[in-house]
């Protein structure tokens, strides 16, 4: 079985963290998000991977030399522009020459959702494509899906306004798609497979879908990145741990930490507490600062407090600054 990550975006919402490392490249639990995203595609049985990329792959290929992760084949398929998800899926496929059964994953999303499963749902169902759907309390800004009593869906919302949802159950990012999809797909435009090719598979009594309630998060944005990280700690995940601190990092025997993740190369000093928190590697806390609900990439100094906050990789905090809220540097600043 072979599958495409789409990890073509810019990771916008993530920076100031992204200024300095690709989104599927940042860690959660020591391990980048892509690699733990491969490993649970590999035990559902996916022997090789086609990144589709926006941009340039070498961080990915320094990263997994050998051109394999958790066993898994990688290939490299990079968009000469962007073509938008349906787009990204056919380009992939076709400069990987998939010409069977496939699946498809959001490369910001993680999950413990069975992808054999999944599978085995859409050839039972002879579907020309399956979606994974996962309930929320909020469905409005997501794509929301209303199904048949066999499972087909009747409709696909994407986005719909607070209020207007068919269900609380959405797109959770995960596909099994037959080839027959990618010739609906337009070349020489942006093409969205949640609102111009689903639709269209819909109209033709050809989408199908699985809910579950596996774990799922959407690691886009600071806090949720936060969440992901600590999730692993914290053992909420059904394959995935970790030791909270990777061997190799610095930690002062006086420092506190409580429920925190820190990295290989970062530094803890004397006294600091750190709650709740992702250390990054480089990442330097001094003496008696405090962190909590924060990541941080950068420099916190000397009895500095930071809460709820993301500082980046050239992101500082000065000795005995009060920080709440903010993200350094500002990824809006001019």
């Amino acid at each position: 079985m072979r599958a495409v990550v789409l990890v073509g975006g810019f990771g916008t919402r993530l920076r100031p963290l992204t200024s300095s490392v690709p989104k599927p490249m940042l860690p959660v639990g020591h391990l980048p998000i892509i690699e733990r995203l491969i490993r649970n595609l590999a035990r559902g049985g996916v022997t090789e991977v086609v990144l589709a990329l926006g941009f340039k792959p070498e961080p990915f290929v320094e990263a997994f030399p050998d051109g394999t992760c958790a066993g898994v084949t990688l290939r490299y398929a990079v968009e000469p522009e962007p073509l938008d998800t349906a787009g990204a899926i056919r380009f992939a496929a076709e400069s990987a020459g998939i010409d069977d059964t496939f699946v498809v994953a959001n490369g910001d999303v993680l999950t413990d959702l069975d992808i054999a499963r999944l599978v085995e749902h859409h050839r039972d169902r002879g579907a020309e494509a399956t979606i994974a759907l996962i309930g929320v309390p909020d469905p409005s800004a997501f794509g929301v899906v209303a199904l048949d009593a066999e499972g087909r869906v009747e409709r696909f919302v994407e986005k719909p306004a607070p209020g207007t949802a068919p269900s609380n159950l959405i797109n959770a990012g995960t596909y099994v798609l037959e080839p027959s999809v990618l010739g609906r797909i337009a070349t020489g435009r942006k093409v969205s497979i949640e609102r111009e090719t689903f639709p269209a598979v819909v109209a033709d009594g050809g989408l199908y879908a699985l809910a579950t309630d596996d774990y799922w998060l959407d690691t886009g944005r600071p806090e949720l990145y936060l969440q992901a990280n600590l999730d692993v700690v914290r053992g909420l995940r059904r394959h995935d741990t970790c030791e909270p601190v990777a061997a190799g990092a610095d930690v002062d025997p006086t420092a506190r930490l409580d429920e925190t993740v820190v990295a290989s190369r970062a530094r803890i000093g004397a006294g600091a507490v750190v709650t709740a928190s992702v250390v990054l590697d480089g990442a330097v806390i001094a003496d008696g600062a405090r962190v909590t609900d924060s990541v941080v990439m950068g420099h916190v100094g000397a009895g500095a407090v930071v809460s709820a906050s993301v500082i980046g990789a050239i992101g500082s905090v000065a000795d005995g600054e009060h920080v709440q809220g903010e993200r350094r540097p500002d990824p809006d600043a001019s």
